[in-house]
């Protein structure tokens, strides 16, 4: 059937190259606007105790709500004439604002101690926003420019989750601009090096190109039926230049073979398509599958990378074997052409790059490589080992978190103002827990006294605030204030708790819990909210559905590679070996960017003493896939040639000589353009990048290179074993090639 298939490429090249610039043509217009469709947030579970209290306080008390939080200074002290006047009617025209539930600040909140600096010079302005994380962060962006210009000699500084996230959208549009103008011309430049030719460097870039417009335009119709993250793009875009490159580079690689083993255009084509074009149908597949495994967590940021991952890891796949085999029967010898570096290259590197006839594979660097390694398999296979278990061990330190200012650039003007709300201002204003009690009944006042006189005790609270009073250690220490009625709405109240520990720590955390264990008042139901408790939910969510994702990726990834090689070790051992470089990239994560080592390397000076929750699920589903792509790339000629000799060791060499250069270019260049994507200001997009060029460059090296070499060596002949209703199983459903083909 691939033979037929190829027969057909090849008769119908003009028609299937219509019928794709046609494609490229509607994805570009089915992408126009996506950017203005992606929504901000998406890092908490929607169905948590935390994100139910979020949505009382918005509902019941939006006067207490700090979705917007405004720093206003430059009129002398706060409680000088002119700081009152111009405060007080800059809050009146924040209140006025469309989008704002409510607005309270130092002057017009009885000069309450907490919104006021230190020193007097800075008073504060809290905003309560309508709608969703998204409506939020739109009117912070609108909202904002406007009060600067009308501050009248104040100065307006802004910070708040609502900002973070207006900020955050702002900052990943920019980055995205900036990585594709970066990421091309770098590409095109390393495909010159690795082709020898600008006809073939050009191909990749263009199947990438189609990748990267078709996910737009899928993302772009997803949008209007469920949110899609703004970080997705980024993400998309780098992923959908990485594999169109990836899978091209090998279609090219094996075309070019071909070619240079004597076979016309229209004979080359057909083994491209059977061995290279097959390969990689069952990497994209395999790549897909694991990022379904996205879909079954409750962030939709998490989810929002499985869409746009899919679509451009299924529309790389389809362009590599569809359209890059078309554009090769029309090109035909002329893929070969213009060589811009001719005359930097010496006779070997013109061979490598394309210019000469096959060498014998005993002679290739490759060859003489992996049977060096299978010569001592123990000591290559065990120092491999032990380096990336070294690299592994800071993952035993991970303390999770999860997004905030800090993840933006030190001079982003929310993560200024948050600083100056962290070093300026009573601690109080950025520990304070909201509990948010429901169905409270008749004798409402004495169960709302118990129950804060309990939440007072609790270790690590410094006071509690409630309708009745304020309350510490247990005891009451103030008897209700006048703002006590504000926080009471019917059947439900809302009460401050001031914690003794910051709450993006693990004692943060902790408390929470601690909280959530102090019985509720008689018929009522508590949610405890705040940044803690959003971070502990969040977590407890992925760990909740990381089993079955793991599942998901583990379980086909052993299905389709035993349909693939036939065997049952082959599997197992890929997924031992994946796993083990994955710890290895983990461990490097928690040391630059969660202890701050190296950071500055990284282009990431700050820190904040976490590792964001969603990362390494979202990093172990996508590098889980890449790394499976090589791991097939190399199978494929591995078990290609075993099946002709039926020797174990000279197969192995053989795979590496005929894949060990090529996988190299293409873990470079994705590298490549996975770091350039990772001098985004958001640290997250940072980490993202980094992680993931990081485990490509660990797998393509020790991995492919030296453990699987080691590992086969060892194996020997149960290398391809199978029981026997397994592989009659796979001779009714595998992959089946003759010996002779």
């Amino acid at each position: 059937m691939p033979d037929r298939f190829s027969a057909a490429l090849y008769r119908r090249r003009t028609a299937v190259l219509w019928v794709s610039a046609l494609a490229l043509v509607l994805a570009s217009i089915g992408g126009l606007g996506v950017e203005n469709r992606l929504v901000h947030g998406g890092f908490s579970d929607p169905h948590a105790q935390s994100s139910r209290a979020g949505r009382l306080v918005s509902e019941h008390f939006p006067s207490t709500g700090g979705d917007l939080v405004l720093l206003l200074s430059g009129a002398g002290a706060v409680d000088s004439p002119t700081a009152v006047s111009l405060g007080a009617a800059l809050t009146r025209r924040a209140e006025r604002a469309p989008g704002v539930g409510a607005a309270t600040s130092y002057w017009t909140s009885g000069h309450a101690p907490s919104m006021r600096s230190r020193d007097g010079s800075i008073g504060l302005v809290s905003l309560s926003l309508r709608g969703d994380e998204d409506d939020q962060a739109k009117t912070a962006g609108r909202l904002v420019p406007d009060l600067r210009r009308h501050a009248q000699g104040l100065t307006v500084m802004a910070a708040g989750p609502a900002q973070v996230q207006s900020e955050v959208g702002e900052q990943t549009a920019h980055d995205l601009l900036l990585a594709e103008a970066i990421a091309m011309p770098v590409t095109l430049v390393l495909l010159l090096f690795v082709f020898g030719s600008a006809v073939a460097a050009a191909l990749p870039l263009v199947i990438a190109l189609l990748s990267v417009l078709v996910s737009r335009a899928v993302l772009n119709a997803l949008a209007g039926v469920v949110p899609i993250s703004v970080y997705s793009m980024n993400s998309t875009t780098a992923l959908g230049l990485g594999l169109g490159i990836d899978y091209s580079l090998f279609i090219l690689a094996r075309f070019r073979e071909e070619l240079r083993g004597g076979a016309t255009v229209r004979e080359a084509l057909g083994p491209t398509v059977r061995r290279a074009g097959r390969t990689v149908a069952f990497s994209g597949l395999t790549v897909a599958l694991s990022l379904v495994a996205l879909l079954v967590f409750p962030q939709f940021f998490l989810r929002s990378f499985a869409y746009g991952g899919i679509a451009v890891v299924l529309s790389a796949a389809a362009g590599a074997v569809f359209v890059l085999p078309a554009l090769l029967a029309v090109l035909g010898h002329r893929v070969d052409r213009y060589d811009v570096f001719a005359r930097l290259r010496g006779p070997a590197r013109r061979a490598a790059a394309g210019e000469a006839g096959p060498e014998a594979p005993e002679s290739g660097r490759w060859y003489r490589f992996a049977m060096a390694v299978m010569r001592r398999p123990v000591l290559c296979g065990g120092g491999a080992v032990l380096v990336l278990a070294v690299l592994a061990s800071p993952f035993t330190r991970v303390s999770p978190g999860l997004f905030d200012d800090r993840s933006l650039p030190a001079g982003s003007q929310v993560h200024r103002a948050t600083q100056l709300l962290r070093t300026r201002f009573d601690a109080d204003v950025l520990r304070t827990v909201p509990v948010v009690v429901e169905g409270l009944g008749r004798d409402r006042a004495q169960a709302l006294e118990s129950y804060a006189r309990a939440l007072s005790a609790v270790r690590d609270v410094r006071q509690v605030t409630a309708a009745t009073g304020t309350y510490a250690a247990g005891l009451r220490v103030q008897g209700p204030g006048p703002a006590g009625a504000a926080l009471v709405d019917g059947g439900t109240a809302l009460l401050s708790v001031v914690s003794a520990v910051d709450q993006d720590s693990p004692a943060g955390s902790h408390l929470v819990g601690l909280l959530r264990k102090v019985a509720p008042p008689d018929g009522g139901a508590v949610s405890v909210g705040g940044r803690a408790a959003e971070v502990k939910d969040s977590t407890s969510a992925i760990s909740r559905a990381a089993p079955a994702a793991i599942g998901i990726v583990v379980g086909s990834s052993l299905v389709l590679l035993f349909l693939f090689t036939g065997s049952v070790l082959m599997p197992v051992k890929a997924l031992a070996l994946n796993t083990l470089s994955l710890s290895a990239t983990f461990g490097a994560m928690v040391f630059v960017f969660q202890e701050g080592h190296l950071s500055s390397l990284a282009g990431s000076p700050l820190h904040t003493g976490t590792l964001d929750a969603t990362i390494p699920i979202l990093a172990f589903c996508v590098a889980f896939g890449l790394s499976m792509d090589y791991e097939v790339f190399l199978l494929s000629r591995i078990r290609e040639r075993h099946l002709r000799t039926g020797d174990n060791t000279e197969s192995v060499a053989f795979g590496l000589q005929h894949t060990g250069r090529i996988i190299t270019a293409a873990a470079v260049l994705v590298a490549v353009v996975l770091f350039v994507f990772a001098i985004s200001g958001v640290t997250l997009l940072k980490l993202l990048g980094v992680g993931l060029a990081l485990a490509v460059v660990l797998d393509a090296t020790l991995v492919r290179a030296v453990l699987v070499p080691s590992f086969m060596r060892l194996a020997g002949r149960a290398n391809w074993w199978a029981p026997g209703p397994l592989r009659r199983l796979h001779d009714r459903v595998g992959l089946r090639e003759d010996a002779g083909e």
